[in-house]
């Protein structure tokens, strides 16, 4: 497989994803300010939103001030940031489009009617009264494609290079959702009534509260809710999960590409070992913080690796 078409399938993958992260994302936020008043507390869910899709900085370079409206307008539709839901639509479009004969019709359905129907929804997307359809209707055209991918595509090295893409951006988005919401899991911000609703936001974002309760069997607890989003292997979007099938798509590229191995394994293989022997107690020692940001910037390492060794033909 040439490299540009490994490189626009890998981003395929991962802009789709981005754009349902980043939709899971802004539900949480909404519900959270919604709740803010009658919890009471302080609450910066809006720039804890920045933080947890990596657009903090863009934003503040833009010259913005964080404010609801401000937050959703950049994250939802603006021109500026290439990290919206509607440009990471628009990329995810154009790099099928590159590669379309390597998609199934049902993937290029997916992202061509998604991409169609964004262009209609823009005009009103971030009405207050639009707003959460809107955000149901971007993860929803996400599951689409995932399974449109699952379902229809050959398992063949286009099909790793999506897969590598859409989970190695899951990855990244569970561990800064984990970090933006890590005063509520420890120090002194973690107890009463206004962290446990912090939780429950946290594990709705990434459609696990269900599997929190039918795990745990008991009140949702910060070190159980770290434990389940980095350590538990059932929980298809934890660390560990994630990196698991992240380093299984490496070893596929590797045999596919005639044994072609790197940095990307090597990576893959440090952080997935770190995941399968961790314990959450040295986690909550260390601190969720640090012990994520490190994790994070792993992950960017192992990106850049990844776009080093295969797609910068």
């Amino acid at each position: 497989m040439l490299s540009r078409t490994a490189d626009s399938l890998f981003w395929m993958g991962r802009y789709t994803e981005r754009a349902g992260n980043i939709a899971r994302g802004m539900q949480v936020a909404l519900r959270m300010a919604g709740l803010a008043g009658s919890l009471g507390g302080a609450h910066d869910e809006w720039r804890n939103l920045l933080v947890s899709a990596g657009a903090e900085h863009g934003f503040r370079a833009a010259g913005r001030t964080v404010t609801p409206d401000a937050v959703v307008g950049w994250l939802a539709l603006d021109a500026e940031n290439p990290s919206s839901i509607a440009n990471c639509i628009e990329a995810a479009r154009r790099n099928g489009r590159a590669v379309r004969t390597a998609l199934t019709v049902d993937m290029w359905e997916a992202l061509n009617d998604t991409w169609r129907e964004m262009r209609a929804r823009a005009a009103s997307a971030t009405d207050q009264d639009v707003l959460p359809g809107f955000l149901d209707w971007v993860r929803a055209r996400t599951l689409l494609f995932n399974g449109a991918a699952a379902d229809t595509m050959l398992r063949n090295e286009g099909w790793l290079f999506v897969h590598l893409g859409v989970m190695l951006e899951r990855a990244d988005n569970t561990a800064r959702l984990l970090d933006a919401k890590h005063p509520a899991l420890s120090g002194p911000g973690s107890e009463g009534a206004v962290a446990y609703a912090e939780w429950q936001a946290l594990l709705r974002s990434v459609s696990a509260l269900r599997s929190f309760q039918w795990l745990y069997h008991q009140r949702l607890d910060p070190k159980l809710v770290v434990e389940l989003l980095l350590f538990r292997p059932e929980l298809p979007r934890s660390l560990v999960a994630c990196h698991a099938r992240v380093l299984h798509a490496l070893e596929g590229v590797a045999e596919a590409t005639g044994g072609r191995r790197g940095d990307p394994q090597r990576i893959a293989a440090e952080i997935h070992d770190r995941l399968t022997k961790g314990r959450v107690e040295d986690v909550m020692a260390r601190g969720v913080h640090d012990w994520l940001t490190a994790q994070i910037d792993r992950n960017i390492e192992l990106g850049n690796a990844i776009q080093a060794l295969y797609l910068n033909g």
